[in-house]
């Protein structure tokens, strides 16, 4: 049987936990998930030290407030706002209450690096739709980046009669999964044609059957030697002389002088004679 999408969405909120929550996978479940995480970490004595940094995190894709916890008028007037109400323990006489609500994406300024791989390419037709005026190009070119990360992004501005002609490029677009807006600009209409990124895949790495990195094992048998000081093999290896050995019978110095084209240069003898 085929899993369905929301299934494994289910499956994955499931699998995560208050610790491992990040501002991009919060956006991944919904208020129930949240009071479940922090029910299930109500033991962990860290729950109460690190509150502050695991609220952050949710606020990235919800709205929290804090209630009394016997304000029962409160929690009936943001439960009618949608809110979901609980109560987390952080101890035997440490409690609090929160109203959690997630945050909807309404807008393009709602659109952000960490909630923009969790909506479908029909949310951002929608959310589009909603703010558009003057097409792809009126969008600031920080909210493009944004769509651009998750999304793939194809325009055509065309005459009215000519955007849906059989076979073009909207039939094509559309068969191969795109949704499309359409902005109407005079006689022309310019489509917008999105279609969600697959998601990248992160190479995985080998390990051998005792659990060690194979690329690892390899680089530990290489020896590393320090060659620097090590003479060339060219070099010829002498024992220092002793300068008492050293006498005008067996030290000399020789080069050579090569053969000098210019008529005009002084040969060495010349140049010694002046001397």
């Amino acid at each position: 049987m085929k899993e369905t999408k929301e299934s494994k969405e289910n499956k994955e909120s499931k699998a995560l936990s208050i610790k491992t929550l990040t501002k991009s996978s919060v956006w991944d479940v919904q208020e129930n998930d949240i009071f479940r995480m922090l029910s299930a970490a109500e033991k962990d004595s860290e729950l109460k030290d690190n509150l502050r940094h695991y609220a952050s995190i949710i606020r990235s894709a919800f709205q929290i407030e804090e209630l009394k916890n016997d304000d029962k008028a409160s929690q009936a007037k943001y439960t009618k706002l949608g809110y979901k109400v609980g109560t987390i323990k952080m101890g035997d006489d440490v409690s609090v209450t929160w109203a959690i609500k997630k945050r909807p994406i309404m807008r393009v300024t709602d659109l952000t690096y960490e909630n923009i791989r969790h909506i479908s390419a029909a949310k951002l037709v929608e959310v589009l739709d909603r703010n558009f005026g003057g097409g792809w190009d009126s969008l600031s070119q920080s909210i493009q980046d944004i769509i651009e990360t998750g999304f793939d992004i194809s325009t055509t501005t065309l005459p009215k009669e000519r955007l849906h002609k059989k076979g073009g490029m909207y039939d094509k677009k559309v068969a191969d999964g795109y949704e499309v807006l359409e902005v109407e600009k005079g006689l022309w209409v310019e489509a917008i044609f999105a279609k969600v990124k697959p998601a990248a895949i992160k190479p995985k790495m080998k390990f051998d059957e005792h659990g060690e990195n194979e690329d690892e094992d390899e680089d530990a048998d290489v020896e590393i030697v320090d060659d620097y000081n090590k003479p060339d093999e060219d070099d010829v290896e002498l024992e220092d002389p002793n300068d008492e050995d050293i006498n005008e019978n067996n030290y000399r110095t020789t080069f050579t002088i090569g053969e000098v084209d210019d008529e005009d240069a002084e040969s060495l003898s010349d140049f010694i004679a002046d001397e």
